[in-house]
């Protein structure tokens, strides 16, 4: 005769393994039915500045709940469209990432609005070695000579940073952000406010010009007052006077009264004159007066 005990556990496992596999069931079809909306993603990696086409989108399933902000889901809102920042395949195009409704492809997409663009030559040195590229910022410092020195015989060369936190568009005529390997080339279009292409342009004009590669985050503008040829190799000149100057540095000096020193003499004592006794003296034909001082008493 069987045990109805045995038999009464074996149909209770039963039941609490369909049960768990039913719950189980239950938990994984709630978690795989997450609530989606349809977004426009990019196909293939695009580069700024070009006009969007339906070939380069697709619609895209993204959970509601993490939607971006900017996030479009029409395809042909976005025909004709020009990027003006690059975009990898699968990311989202979001409003933030386009130029205006009317903007025409190319650099000038690029250009953020009251901004201009300004191409300046470069070689392998000047360039920073070919890693000034699209979307970096650099410095700009002119070498040209400072009027302001006037003497003669002394070298007024100066090196100054005219230019700061300046956006690199383009190197050449490549604009691709994406890219970090450096490309040697001869020409940078940079981004400026019209006020820094007038400058920029004059600094070209009157002096040989650098980029000075600057930190990414780095926003901080600092001033400074050039260097120089005095500056670099730490020298103290003695100051020189000009020839039109020497007239009025030179002052007389003040008269000097010198007290003449008076020595005073004692006054002599009149001296006494001695009396002397005189006798005349007869030697043949010769006669002769000899004087004798008296003999004290």
């Amino acid at each position: 005769m069987k045990n109805p005990r045995a038999i009464l556990m074996i149909v209770l496992s039963i039941g609490i393994g369909v049960g768990a596999v039913v719950l189980a069931s239950k938990w994984i079809s709630q978690q795989a039915t997450v609530v989606s909306d349809k977004v426009v993603v990019a196909a293939q990696d695009i580069d700024l500045g070009t006009p969007l086409t339906p070939q380069m989108l697709k619609i895209a399933d993204w959970p509601k709940g993490s939607l971006p902000a900017g996030a479009v889901d029409n395809l042909k809102a976005l025909d004709t469209r020009v990027l003006k920042t690059s975009v990898l395949r699968g990311e989202p195009v979001l409003e933030s990432k386009l130029a205006p409704i009317g903007a025409t492809g190319g650099l000038s997409a690029v250009i953020a609005k009251g901004n201009r663009a300004m191409t300046v030559r470069v070689n392998d040195v000047v360039g920073v070695a070919g890693f000034a590229l699209p979307g970096n910022y650099v410095d700009i410092v002119v070498n040209t000579e400072d009027e302001n020195v006037k003497t003669e015989n002394v070298n007024k060369s100066i090196s100054k940073i005219v230019l700061e936190h300046m956006l690199v568009l383009a190197v050449a005529q490549e604009q691709n952000r994406d890219d970090t390997k450096p490309r040697v080339v001869n020409a940078v279009t940079l981004e400026v406010t019209p006020e820094q292409a007038e400058k920029l342009d004059l600094a070209r004009s009157v002096g040989s010009l650098s980029l000075v590669l600057r930190n990414q985050i780095d926003t901080s503008l600092v001033t400074t007052n050039g260097s120089t040829k005095k500056n670099l190799l730490n020298r103290v000149e003695a100051p020189v006077v000009l020839a039109t100057d020497t007239k009025a540095e030179i002052k007389p000096e003040p008269t000097k009264i010198v007290k003449k020193a008076v020595r005073k003499v004692a006054k002599k004592q009149p001296v006494e004159k001695e009396v002397y006794e005189q006798v005349e003296v007869v030697r043949g034909a010769t006669k002769t007066i000899e004087e004798f001082r008296p003999i004290a008493e």
